[in-house]
């Protein structure tokens, strides 16, 4: 009964088929391409922050691991990792200051204060996303240079010849099939050079990403599956509560506001979430519903980052509650059964 209890706790990656490392360095690529794919549109701001915060949480983990003789711990890429998604969520205009101190909280305060990697109730990047937010609201509101675009509708304007192409092409061959028809606008999302988020910027590379780490094992994809369907719904059934009924823009929601990289990479990480099955689908359905709330009701456009930082603050009340049920209750039978 010890030994499971010993798994259950600290072994959050259990039956994820690819190694801790391999892992993380996979999501650091992705993510790295994200934001190469954003700095190619703003002269290379966004390498910038990202190089920030990479040099920020590579020095704090060496100075916290070294006189433990452990400083080999770096080459494990969860303090790259940490730096490149929090760099992903932040506006790529901020200043490189902020995302470098973000990252240092992230590993000080949110991943080693709680015993290191694994141990962790909250997501590092959520923790250094909210550290920056929160205590310096008016740099980063002023990193985005200008109001953030609609929330339940994306602003048809400045439509470029490339997407009129693109979106002329798949209404005639692929979508005329089923009687529907795209408006122009959503192809520009896919490689935006406007101020904002950067995993928004580099959209069309993060969804390659996507796909590669899932079909590699590094997440479930019903995890991301789970989420995007509830926050779609509600999307479409609600929308903003004042643009009526069954009348949300689901492919706008998807391709901004950081939806992608909340979805696949932050939903679905293993250390910070549940360890059963049932508490992991609560946990991404209650994820998707704050999603919607914050950014929808609340209006406000990183809304799933909020959200998924909320339903952190809960895993251990999940975690607490998946422990009494299945190992009290069952006594470790049937426990891999639930294992996600």
């Amino acid at each position: 009964m010890a030994d499971r209890n010993l798994n259950f706790l600290h072994k959050p990656q259990i039956n994820i088929s690819c190694s801790s490392t391999g892992r993380m360095w996979l999501v650091s690529l992705c993510a790295f391409l994200c934001i190469l794919q954003s700095a190619l549109s703003d002269s290379g701001k966004s390498l910038i922050i990202a190089a920030a915060a990479v040099f920020s949480a590579l020095l704090v983990e060496f100075l916290l691991t070294v006189h433990k003789h452990r400083a080999g711990k770096i080459k494990d890429g969860s303090a790259a990792a940490t730096a490149l998604i929090l760099s992903m969520m932040l506006p790529n205009q901020i200043h490189p200051v902020y995302a470098a101190l973000g990252a240092a909280f992230a590993i000080v305060v949110v991943k080693h204060s709680f015993g290191g990697l694994g141990s962790n109730w909250l997501n590092p990047a959520l923790g250094g996303w909210l550290f920056i937010r929160f205590s310096w609201a008016s740099a980063y509101a002023d990193a985005f240079e200008s109001p953030p675009p609609p929330i339940s509708h994306m602003a048809l304007t400045n439509v470029s010849a490339l997407d009129n192409s693109v979106s002329d092409f798949l209404n005639s061959n692929i979508f005329s099939i089923f009687s529907v028809n795209m408006p122009s606008g959503y192809i520009d999302l896919l490689s935006s050079g406007d101020p904002g988020i950067i995993t928004d910027r580099g959209i069309f590379i993060l969804l390659i990403g996507t796909v590669v780490i899932t079909a590699v094992g590094i997440n479930r994809g019903w995890i991301p599956l789970v989420f995007l369907a509830v926050y779609c719904f509600l999307i479409r059934f609600a929308g903003d509560l004042h643009s009526g009924l069954w009348d949300g823009d689901i492919l706008y929601g998807i391709f901004s506001g950081g939806t992608i990289a909340a979805a696949f990479i932050l939903a679905a990480e293993p250390s910070s979430s549940a360890k059963f099955k049932p508490g992991i689908i609560f946990a991404v359905v209650l994820s998707a519903v704050l999603s919607w709330f914050f950014r929808y009701v609340c209006m406000d456009f990183s809304g799933c980052f909020t959200a998924l930082a909320l339903t952190n603050c809960v895993t251990p009340l999940i975690r607490l509650g998946e422990e009494k049920i299945f190992l009290s209750k069952n006594k470790g039978i049937g426990i891999q059964e639930n294992l996600l």
